[in-house]
């Protein structure tokens, strides 16, 4: 069991981009030490990217993308953590990648290998000598800007689709969306999965589920059936099955190891 830590307190600080980068990047963060001294915790699925360098120990192979998850993974924090990391936006790392986004779906890649060794060592390097939490997060910035090989946009459909979806993840149906954009619907998904990273109808059960989390992540009396329907479940049975699927709890379990953070579960 985790014990109460006696070291210095957790320092958070992030950065929201100016646009166009913005579009694609929710925020910059930087992390240091952890409330505990040792705890596992269950990542919930967001269906976005994360890139995330750990400065313990200044190698590589502690930096990282997570590309688009649809099932939930188990990360381990210490006190001694200290991170930095970008959280995209739904399809944002799209611009930064030399392949479609789909191929990293569910996948942890090392930044050594999705841009060089070189680079990627250089990059923890002057992330480690950066004094502060603000130039270390401008210094990612300045890198990410500079490994960008499309340019910050989305084709049109998708940005479209995103927006859509986002708005109503009800509407699960890659067909109806094709019609709108004009695309037959298996071109239409290759598009959407090649720069999202998910299928259409993936995004939106992942979204759908990720609305049922934030209704429910502060409040103490939770009635179930009435926020599955809420949020376009249209039967407890599906409704529990997206949930175990995504987060591998039931909403029950959930409730009762869900953390101050929206997206970490512990682990017993």
């Amino acid at each position: 069991m985790a014990t109460a830590s006696t070291t210095l307190p957790v320092v958070f600080r992030y950065y929201v981009p100016q646009t166009p980068l913005s579009e694609f990047v929710a925020l910059l963060w930087y992390w240091r030490g952890h409330e505990v001294q040792f705890s596992r915790e269950r990542l919930l699925p967001m269906a976005t990217s994360e890139l995330v360098v750990k400065l313990g120990t200044g190698t590589t192979t502690d930096a990282g993308l997570s590309g688009p998850q649809s099932e939930a993974f188990i990360i381990e924090r210490t006190e001694m953590d200290e991170m930095v990391g970008i959280h995209f936006h739904p399809g944002g790392a799209f611009p930064f990648l030399n392949l479609p986004v789909g191929e990293l779906h569910g996948l942890h890649v090392s930044l050594g290998d999705l841009w060089g060794k070189q680079a990627s060592t250089a990059l923890v390097c002057r992330l480690l000598e950066a004094r502060t939490p603000e130039t270390k997060l401008r210094l990612l910035e300045e890198w990410l800007i500079g490994i960008a090989m499309h340019p910050f946009k989305h084709h049109p459909a998708v940005a479209f689709a995103l927006r859509e979806f986002q708005r109503d993840p009800g509407i699960l149906s890659s067909a109806y969306m094709a019609e709108r954009v004009g695309f037959s619907q298996r071109h239409f998904i290759q598009l959407f999965r090649d720069e999202v990273g998910l299928t259409p109808k993936l995004f939106c059960r992942v979204q759908r589920f990720q609305n049922v989390i934030r209704a429910v992540h502060k409040r103490d009396d939770v009635d179930w059936a009435d926020v599955a329907l809420s949020c376009g479940y249209f039967d407890q049975s599906h409704f529990n099955h997206d949930f175990r699927q995504f987060s591998g709890l039931t909403p029950t379990e959930y409730l009762t190891l869900r953390t101050d953070h929206t997206n970490h579960v512990q682990v017993p």
